[in-house]
């Protein structure tokens, strides 16, 4: 005899057996099986955030943080309209996550009652898979195959219908097995040879990472391969991970988003070696072309979309990039001998006057002229955060404008030690960084965040207090938003800024954040940076410091 269960404990039942511990939701009249069924799950903690978007910008943190599979439950048809956008970033990151919402009863959902839609239809341009259930005795297989769908690369969420019916039923059924998809490939010996001798050809090769580093936990690979060839570094074009070591003596920093200045970057080089990355993805059109004219290329990764995508390539393999490195490392040095040694070593050489190291210095020297200015300069308050956050601190960060020189000026050293806004959808650092804190319970987390993007989810900080979490939240107050004024006047010479102001009336994030349970100050002169930074870092708890910032849009 098969053992008789519920639909909603049969649901959180498989959930945790595919590894969830976080249930991340907001829940509404059709989510109210579950919630009836967690009382019987007391082992996987319920995460409630006060807005569908915010559901799933903090399981996006939380997964991004940790790298595991993350499962979030939202409300019918409006409520998965919320988190479409969050959903979009999930999509942009290749986030694993199962995305559910509850439906109405299947036969009730014909008669199109309130707040009925068609689930799987509007979340499909979004997911890798959309699917309803329909049965019971399907639940099992479609549960389990939705987590392996989402964690076999390329990753990325995936959305399941819930009818109440299907919910409340109960049925003998076997609850199956997890299984996950093990994808670590290198390539075949002769695909290696043949990268090996490409690489070995090239005279100036440079190298682009992306986010397929972090995924793949290859950042001492790709810094090894970098002083292999003594060949510089970057960071994509989308540099919104740890995707290099940055005190490594070949990183230079990111590639910028705008193609002349990423063409002339790369002009000097006549190999581009691009590991799991998009490497030259843009915002703005340009007629200029960023990829200099015959400039070869030759790709690793798994997300087989990326690969040549854009440009074509002499070499691809479709690898994982760490699996990879560990072939082609030993392979390098036995084929280039003492030659790649020596030339490696004098390649190294010449770039230590302007890596990222180098250029660090120059950045602090040029920000530090600025210390005494008042308003406070953002590049001089963006300093101070990173000199006063502790050695093991994560950094969430979507400050734009204000944290422009962040990446100049904070070391990547771990891969789950840095994350920023990737697909440009504002609003999802406040979030992030709770599913951020929530997965790493022993790290200190700031988030760096503009006033502006705060505005879109600001309700993320009642859920941070709400779990207690050691989370500081810096909100850098310019009193609108300076992105879009810069942008007016730069394609358009416009500074007739309509729609882009938030001062009449001032919003009060400081009373805002204690409205909701948050230990919150204000700062407004330069001179009380370090101290405010040093002594919320120093304690536990939930915070808040507001940092009152020059409005000027240069």
């Amino acid at each position: 005899m098969k053992n008789r269960i519920t639909g909603r404990s049969a649901f959180l039942a498989l959930l945790k057996d595919e590894g969830i511990t976080h249930l991340f939701g907001n829940p509404g009249t059709t989510e109210l099986p579950i919630m009836h069924a967690l009382k019987d799950h007391p082992d996987l903690t319920y995460v409630m955030a006060m807005q569908e978007s915010l559901v799933v910008a903090i399981a996006d943190g939380f997964s991004r943080a940790s790298g595991k599979l993350v499962a979030c439950n939202v409300h019918v048809a409006p409520g998965l309209g919320n988190a479409m956008g969050s959903l979009f970033n999930a999509k942009f990151t290749g986030t694993p996550m199962i995305l559910t919402a509850g439906q109405q009863e299947q036969g009730h959902g014909l008669m199109e009652p309130v707040l009925y839609g068609p689930l799987v239809q509007m979340a499909e341009p979004l997911v890798k898979w959309a699917v309803e259930v329909t049965r019971l005795e399907d639940l099992p297989r479609i549960v389990r195959r939705a987590a392996k769908i989402a964690t076999t690369p390329p990753t990325g969420p995936v959305f399941i219908s819930l009818p109440g019916d299907i919910l409340n039923s109960e049925a003998g059924i076997e609850l199956g097995r997890s299984t996950r998809v093990d994808t670590r490939v290198r390539p075949s010996d002769e695909a290696l040879q043949a990268l090996v001798a490409r690489i070995l050809k090239a005279q100036r090769p440079v190298i682009v990472t992306g986010d397929e580093i972090v995924k793949s936990d290859a950042l001492l690979e790709a810094a090894q391969l970098a002083e292999t060839l003594g060949a510089p570094a970057f960071q994509c074009s989308t540099p919104y991970g740890a995707q290099f070591l940055s005190e490594s003596p070949c990183f230079m920093g990111a590639l910028t988003r705008l193609q002349k200045q990423v063409r002339e970057t790369l002009a000097p080089y006549d190999l581009m070696i691009v590991l799991g990355a998009d490497p030259l993805r843009m915002s703005v059109y340009s007629e200029i072309d960023p990829l200099p004219d015959g400039l070869p290329i030759v790709q690793v990764g798994l997300v087989d979309w990326d690969l040549a995508k854009n440009y074509g390539a002499e070499i691809v393999l479709k690898a994982d990039v760490k699996e990879t490195l560990r072939a082609l490392l030993p392979a390098l040095k036995s084929a280039g001998g003492a030659a790649l040694e020596s030339r490696a070593k004098q390649d190294i050489a010449s770039l230590a006057a302007k890596n990222w190291s180098a250029k660090r210095k120059t950045v602090i020297e040029q920000i530090s002229k600025a210390k005494d200015k008042s308003p406070i300069d953002p590049d001089w308050l963006a300093l101070q955060l990173v000199e006063a956050m502790p050695d093991n601190a994560i950094l969430v960060d979507e400050g734009l404008t204000s944290a422009r020189q962040v990446g100049s000026l904070r070391a990547h050293r771990d891969r789950y030690g840095y994350h920023a806004l990737a697909s440009g959808g504002i609003g999802w650092g406040l979030p992030a960084s709770v599913g951020v804190s929530l997965a790493n319970p022993d790290r200190p987390v700031v988030c760096f965040s503009g006033d502006g993007s705060s505005m879109y989810s600001i309700q993320s900080l009642w859920t941070a207090a709400n779990h207690k979490l050691p989370l500081t939240f810096v909100i850098v107050n310019n009193g609108g938003y300076r992105i879009i004024k810069q942008r007016l006047l730069a394609f358009h010479g416009d500074d007739h800024y309509v729609g882009m102001d938030f001062v009449d009336p001032a919003v009060d994030f400081t009373g805002m954040a204690k409205s909701m349970g948050l230990e919150a100050m204000r700062v407004t002169e330069p001179g009380e940076l370090k101290s405010a930074f040093t002594s919320a870092f120093s304690r536990p708890g939930t915070k808040l410091i507001e940092v009152v910032v020059s409005n000027a849009v240069n």
